[in-house]
């Protein structure tokens, strides 16, 4: 671990502010009031010597909330990953080809959004920068108040998108800090950096990898009417750049989608409640675009005032780096179509994942826990790499300073609870065992799964059942496909119902914990049968030989028999037979983001690959996807799936975990 030497500066604005509060129970319903300080672009220069060009040189760096580092003038790297304070990343960046002899000029542009969201932990006022570069391991710079700083004018505040996730900016190329980065910048009239008197990170190395970048071209470039219009040829994560000569305060308007109109317009204003509008002002002579923050999307339609022409036009894709480990299993490669599911999940992935594990990449942007654990393990499967996994992990427990039952969302400011995701992370825990046999990470978290567990037992645990719930419980996600769940679920409310989903969810997350006991040589955690007996007692109809939702009415839905189902609670084989039979009968495309893994983890245990060829192959599922024309997996099987659909959503990639090469499922999912 690195001891810095160097010290959190910041500027003016922000030294001596506080700290803010943004962490608190989610019924507590607390609203902050974070208007004052927000989209601030914030400039850091500093130039030093070398006596000779380095054999080996290291920076150690980290900003709140983010930081874009520059060397000589030419990109770096970016960062870091969002985490808490008190576990906060920073990156090692290796500058060995960066670096002279002579004078050297580093320079940051840094970024505090200033927006409670589900991005980072901001409207903290706790913007800064920090770093130490090492040359043949000593160190020959540190963060101090001999750097100076200024705000980047060039960026106004347009409007915000989503979920209050981002700032849609103008541009302007003309503004007097455009080309900080370069060696011969006049900053003759910056100010010199203040120390930032109430920053208390605590600093971490960054776990998971850094990002890694990607120039794609257009696949089409064309003029249409007054318009300039671009195909990237699938969607992507990342920035648009272009090279443009016009006049000075000429403006061309952006507009970016992910999907086109029926006039062949691109679609700007995205289902996921993102209108992708900005404007680029040119100064003059050559203006090149430099957009700090990304979006997702695949077309781009700039409309021209006269006389503007364009040097280079390109998109920067940004994503984990990812190199597929193995392939499609070889009964399943002949099909054409399995073929295009899994070609179709592998992009998601690749280009998908970023720096966290998020569900949607323009609405939301948020590292969510529930389905999150799915995408991470796809994730590694697809990789090899388990650094989303861990990073899920690791966050998640580190959660628990709001609540000792976790969070929702992790490292951000957005307070959100849903029951039953952090037990679906115990699974993860397991599994990741069984694909590494990693006994040392199993044991370091068998603690806190017990905690975990502890809590709900102390909490929520009645006479066996887990009810009086002050956490939303989700079930199955959008409400459309909840086939009249009969228990009222509604976010913002205590539970007070016992229901089969969060019951079913809790029994198996005891018996992984058990599980691990006897991997780890320990007693049991509990025994676990006095709740299947509970479980059975409440839910299970005999004389239908299948699940009701809760303990008022005797509805019988169809995502609530998917949880016996996968989690081997059916009390017979007449029950399996007849909850197999639903789900084939009803197809897989009547469940959705979280009941369909589970549905196929339910076959999975059973060995049914048949079936789970079955299911993968439903017309209405990831085949509807690729009919109406996706490159990235959808937040449902369709465009119209849900009032505000994105695009662009991680979660129903897994089905490349059932498609994978060489993975024994009734061994993992056991």
């Amino acid at each position: 671990m690195h001891q810095f030497l160097g010290k959190w500066i910041t500027d003016e604005e922000f030294y001596a502010l506080p700290p803010r509060n943004v962490f608190f129970r989610q019924l507590e319903r607390v609203k902050l009031d974070c208007s004052e300080h927000r989209d601030r672009h914030i400039l850091f220069r500093r130039r030093f010597t070398l006596v000779k060009k380095p054999a080996d040189a290291k920076i150690y760096i980290s900003a709140d909330d983010y930081y874009k580092l520059y060397i000589n003038g030419s990109f770096v790297g970016q960062g870091p990953a969002p985490a808490y304070r008190f576990r906060y990343n920073y990156n090692v960046i290796d500058l060995t080809d960066f670096l002279r002899e002579g004078e050297n000029t580093l320079a940051v542009h840094t970024l505090y959004q200033g927006l409670v969201n589900r991005v980072w932990v901001s409207g903290d006022c706790m913007h800064g920068l920090i770093l130490d570069l090492l040359a043949d391991g000593e160190t020959v710079l540190s963060s101090d108040e001999s750097f100076l700083t200024h705000p980047h004018t060039g960026y106004r505040e347009l409007s915000t998108v989503g979920y209050q996730t981002q700032f849609m900016e103008e541009y302007d190329a003309s503004a007097p800090e455009v080309g900080f980065e370069g060696e011969d910048f006049d900053d003759s009239s910056w100010h010199h950096a203040r120390l930032h008197t109430t920053a208390d990170h605590i600093l971490a190395e960054q776990s998971s990898k850094m990002l890694t970048f990607e120039r794609i071209l257009p696949k089409v470039l064309e003029k249409k009417g007054e318009s300039l219009f671009a195909d990237f040829g699938a969607n992507y994560v990342g920035y648009l750049v272009l090279t443009v000569k016009g006049r000075k305060g000429d403006k061309i308007v952006i507009r970016q989608g992910q999907e086109l109109l029926e006039d062949g317009r691109v679609r700007y204003e995205l289902r996921a409640n993102c209108v992708y509008e900005e404007t680029f002002l040119l100064g003059e002579g050559a203006s090149t675009l430099d957009q700090f923050d990304y979006k997702s999307f695949r077309y781009a339609e700039l409309i021209l005032p006269d006389g503007c022409e364009i040097d280079s036009f390109f998109l920067v894709a940004r994503h984990h780096p990812f190199s597929l480990a193995g392939g499609l299993r070889p009964e399943f490669s002949e099909d054409a179509d399995l073929q295009r599911i899994w070609e179709l999940c592998v992009h998601t992935q690749k280009y998908g994942v970023q720096e966290v594990i998020q569900d949607c990449m323009e609405r939301e942007k948020g590292f969510y826990v529930g389905d999150g654990c799915y995408t991470a393990l796809c994730h590694m499967l697809l990789s090899g790499d388990d650094g989303m996994v861990r990073k899920l992990i690791d966050d998640g427990f580190s959660s628990s300073f709001v609540t000792d039952g976790l969070v929702t969302c992790l490292d951000c400011a957005f307070m959100q609870e849903i029951a039953e995701y952090p037990l679906m992370m115990v699974y993860l825990i397991l599994w990741h065992y069984r694909l590494t046999g990693d006994c040392d990470y199993l044991a370091l978290n068998y603690p806190k799964v017990k905690a975990l567990l502890d809590c709900y037992r102390r909490d929520y645990e009645r006479d066996g059942l887990l009810s009086h719930l002050d956490k939303w419980c989700v079930v199955e996600w959008p409400k459309n496909f909840q086939d009249g769940y009969a228990v009222d679920i509604k976010e913002g409310k205590v539970c007070e119902e016992p229901h089969i989903s969060i019951n079913a969810y809790y029994i198996e997350a005891v018996r992984t914990a058990n599980k691990m006991a006897e991997i780890l040589g320990e007693p049991a955690y509990r025994d676990g049968q006095p709740l299947v007996d509970a479980f059975l007692h409440a839910f299970y109809l005999p004389d239908r030989h299948l699940f009701r939702d809760g303990v008022v009415e005797d509805h019988v839905s169809l995502v609530g028999n998917v949880f016996p189902f996968a989690f081997g609670l059916c009390p017979d084989t007449d029950c399996e037979r007849a909850i197999s039979h639903m789900l084939r009968e009803r197809g897989i495309h009547e469940l959705s983001l979280f009941c369909s893994f589970l549905c196929l983890v339910g076959f999975a245990k059973r060995g049914e690959n048949g079936v789970i060829r079955e299911m993968l192959l439903d017309p209405e599922s990831w085949l509807r996807m690729l009919r109406e024309g996706a490159t990235t997996t959808f937040e449902g099987w369709g465009r119209d799936s849900k009032w505000n659909t994105s695009l662009f959503h991680l979660t129903f990639s897994y089905a490349a975990v059932f498609m994978r090469d060489g993975i024994d499922l009734r061994q993992l999912f056991a």
